[in-house]
C-alpha cells in the first residue's frame, strides 16, 4: 500500500443527512427505473440508476442491512474527488459509529465497505475508478472534539446529537471515559416523527422534513406565523428538555459539568434550549464528526509513514 498517494476521505454516514469535510446532502438513494432525462445527482453503477439525496431513506437496524449506505458512499467520494480535481483514486474511507456499538459493529462496517476493492461507476454523467484501499472506523462522538481535547478540563461531557441517536460520552483527563458511555436511541428523526403525528392528529397534514429541518437549524427566526409550526416549536422544545433531563438522570449538574453538544442537534439545543449557563457551548458544524475522522485518519496514516 503507497500511503503517499492516497486519497483520504472522511464520511459521516447519518441516517438523514449524509457528511464529508465539504459535502451535505440527504441520506437517500432510490433507484430509477429507466435511463433518466436530468442527471443531477443520478448515480450509475453496474447499469442501475440511482437519485441520491433527494428523500431520506427509513431507518433500518443496521446500516449494512442492505446496498443503500454503499451506494452513499460512492456518491460521497465523488463528490470529494471532485472537489479535488480527481476522477481516480486510491482511497481510504475514514468513517465512524457509536461509541457503545463501536466493538460489536466496526468489522461488519469496515467489510461492508471494502469487500469491493476496485469499483468504476458514474455520477453525475462523470466516470470515477476507484480502489477502496482500506476503512478506519472512528468513534463518532468523540471524532467531533478530537481537534480540541487536550485543552479540555478534568471532565468534560460530550453530546452528539444526530438523526436517530443521542450519544453521552464523558472525557476524564482528555481520554473518553468508555465505560460511562451512553448511547439512546431518541435523535432528531424521532421528534420530526412526533411532530408530524401531532400535526396530523389536530389538523390533518404534515410538515415537510426539510421545512422542520430550517426551523431547527434557524429557530424562531424562520418560524411561519402558523399553527402548524406552534406544535412544532412545542415539541422541539420538549425534545430539548427531554436531552436536558436524560444528562441529569445520569448523574450530570447541569450548571457546573462542562457540557459540550455536537452533531446536528447542537443548533437545536442552542436555538430552543432554555438552559443559559457558561458551563454549556456548542460545536455547530454539522460536519465536524466527518472533518474528525479525516484527521485522525491521516495521523494514523502519518505514524505509518514514520515507522516504515
Amino acid at each position: 500500500m503507497n500511503i503517499s498517494n492516497l486519497e483520504v476521505i472522511g464520511i459521516d454516514h447519518g441516517w438523514s443527512m449524509m457528511k464529508t469535510v465539504s459535502q451535505v446532502f440527504v441520506t437517500g438513494a432510490k433507484e430509477i427505473r429507466t435511463e433518466p432525462a436530468v442527471f443531477d445527482d443520478v448515480l450509475e453503477l453496474d447499469g442501475k440508476y440511482y437519485k441520491v439525496g433527494t428523500q431520506r431513506q427509513e431507518v433500518k437496524d443496521r446500516k449494512t442491512d442492505d446496498e443503500s449506505f454503499l451506494l452513499l458512499t460512492y456518491a460521497s467520494i465523488a463528490k470529494e474527488l471532485k472537489r479535488r480535481g480527481k476522477t481516480s483514486a486510491d482511497v481510504f474511507l475514514a468513517v465512524g459509529l457509536p461509541l457503545t456499538r463501536f466493538g460489536s459493529e466496526k468489522a461488519d462496517f469496515i467489510h461492508y465497505l471494502t469487500a469491493r476493492k476496485e469499483v468504476t461507476f458514474y455520477y453525475e454523467t462523470v466516470c470515477y475508478t476507484i480502489r477502496i484501499v482500506n476503512a478506519a472506523v472512528f468513534p463518532q462522538c468523540y471524532a467531533a472534539v478530537a481537534d480540541r481535547i487536550l485543552a479540555f478540563k478534568k471532565k468534560t461531557l460530550i453530546v452528539d446529537i444526530g438523526s436517530w441517536t443521542i450519544d453521552i460520552m464523558p472525557v476524564i483527563n482528555k481520554s473518553p471515559d468508555e465505560s460511562n458511555c451512553i448511547t439512546i436511541q431518541r435523535g432528531l428523526i424521532t421528534c420530526m416523527r412526533a411532530i408530524n403525528e401531532k400535526c396530523v392528529r389536530l389538523y390533518n397534514g404534515e410538515i415537510d422534513e426539510s421545512e422542520l429541518q430550517n426551523l431547527m437549524r434557524y429557530g424562531a427566526d424562520y418560524a411561519k406565523d402558523e399553527e402548524y409550526y406552534q406544535v412544532a416549536k412545542d415539541e422541539i422544545e420538549a425534545f430539548v428538555e427531554k436531552v436536558y433531563n436524560s444528562i441529569r438522570e445520569y448523574g450530570y449538574n447541569l450548571k457546573t459539568t462542562p457540557i459540550i453538544f455536537v452533531g446536528g442537534g447542537a443548533v437545536v439545543m442552542k436555538n430552543f434550549g432554555n438552559y443559559d449557563e457558561k458551563n454549556i457551548s456548542y460545536i455547530l458544524d454539522i460536519k465536524a464528526n466527518a472533518r474528525g475522522y479525516e484527521e485522525l485518519a491521516d495521523i494514523g496514516l502519518r505514524n505509518m509513514r514514520k515507522k516504515a
